[in-house]
C-alpha cells in the first residue's frame, strides 16, 4: 500500500523544518504559548522519554540500528497489505516517516532535536517533536485497529 507514501515524506519535511526553527529560535530561552505549554530547546540521546540518555553513547548506534531495522519491517508489512487497509497503512507511513525524522537528527547531529513541551507546575512530560507525535499517532491507530475499530477503510480482524 505504497499510494500514501507521501505522508512519510509530509511528516519528515515537517519534522526538519520545525526542529531547525526550534534549533534557531529557543537556543536562548523558551517560549511560553499557554499556562502548560512551552516550546523549549531540549537534546535528547536516548529513546522515547529520555531511555537511555546517560548511556555513554553507544545508544545513538543502537537507535540508528533500531530504526533501520524497523524501517524495513514497515515496508515489507505495507507490501503485504490489501488496497482497503488505508488505516493501517496511513499508521505505517506516519511511524515510519516519524521515525525517518528522528533517525535524519541521529545521523546527522548525534541526537534527537525536541521542542515540545507540555507542563503542569513544576512537573513537565518529557519534551517531544513532530515526529515523536506522528508516531505516537501512527501506534494509536494501530491500536484502534488492533481491535477492530476503524476510524476509515477496513479494518483488520482482531487477532484471536
Amino acid at each position: 500500500m505504497f499510494r500514501f507514501y507521501w505522508l512519510a515524506i509530509v511528516v519528515v519535511i515537517a519534522d526538519q523544518l520545525t526542529k531547525l526553527w526550534a534549533v534557531r529560535a529557543l537556543a536562548l530561552e523558551p517560549i511560553t504559548l499557554a499556562p502548560v505549554f512551552n516550546l523549549a530547546l531540549a537534546y535528547n540521546t536516548g529513546a522515547a522519554f529520555g531511555f537511555l540518555s546517560g548511556a555513554s553513547g553507544w545508544q545513538n548506534i543502537f537507535f540508528i540500528a533500531v530504526a533501520a531495522v524497523v524501517g524495513a519491517g514497515i515496508l515489507y508489512m505495507l507490501r503485504r497489505l490489501k488496497p482497503d487497509e488505508t488505516q493501517v497503512a496511513t499508521a505505517l507511513w506516519l511511524i515510519l516517516g516519524g521515525a525517518a525524522g528522528n533517525l535524519m537528527d541521529r545521523l546527522r547531529l548525534g541526537h534527537v532535536v525536541d521542542f515540545l513541551d507540555f507542563h503542569i507546575g513544576a512537573w513537565h512530560f518529557p519534551t517531544f517533536n513532530i515526529a515523536d507525535s506522528a508516531i505516537t499517532i501512527g501506534a494509536m491507530l494501530l491500536i484502534l485497529d488492533s481491535f477492530g475499530v476503524r476510524l476509515w477503510g477496513r479494518a483488520r480482524s482482531p487477532a484471536p
